[in-house]
């Protein structure tokens, strides 16, 4: 049996067709929250952009305060798969946040925005607040346990 090519020319760009139509030309991308935020914050105008131009522009906040500072936040990220030697896990490509001031008026006072490097940048606090309502004794452990031994999860 030998391959002659020129007779089997056809079937060849045929399965070579099927398997380069499984390719992508674009990269998969899973979008959370408002696209193109950056390109969106640039048509907001302090001082004079208010709260229904806003929602107007962007839609409703994902947060909003109800204190006496009215602050709303926006918020955009977007993952791509990574590498095939990564093991396509997903790779954070934009995440960008948006936050905005209102005075009493409702007239926007300033606007923050805050991209993938600026989050970086921002130092968390290392405390941890310990919840003393909610601890258990130990006998109480011991029953709960027991208890879930007892019955399982029906």
């Amino acid at each position: 049996m030998v391959f002659y090519f020129k007779y089997h020319f056809n079937k060849f760009l045929i399965i070579s067709f099927f398997i380069l139509l499984g390719c992508q030309l674009q990269e998969s991308a899973s979008n959370h929250g408002i696209l193109f935020l950056e390109n969106r914050t640039a048509e907001l105008n302090i001082e004079q952009s208010n709260k229904n131009d806003v929602v107007k522009l962007l839609g409703q906040p994902h947060t909003k305060t109800y204190n006496e500072d009215d602050i709303w936040i926006y918020i955009e990220r977007t993952l791509t798969k990574g590498k095939y030697h990564k093991l396509g896990g997903h790779k954070l490509k934009t995440n960008n946040t948006l936050v905005l001031y209102f005075d009493k008026y409702g007239v926007l006072k300033t606007k923050d925005f805050y991209d993938l490097n600026d989050l970086n940048k921002i130092n968390f606090s290392k405390k941890v607040t310990e919840n003393n309502l909610s601890k258990k004794s130990f006998v109480e452990n011991f029953l709960q346990s027991v208890k879930k031994k007892m019955y399982g999860t029906k």
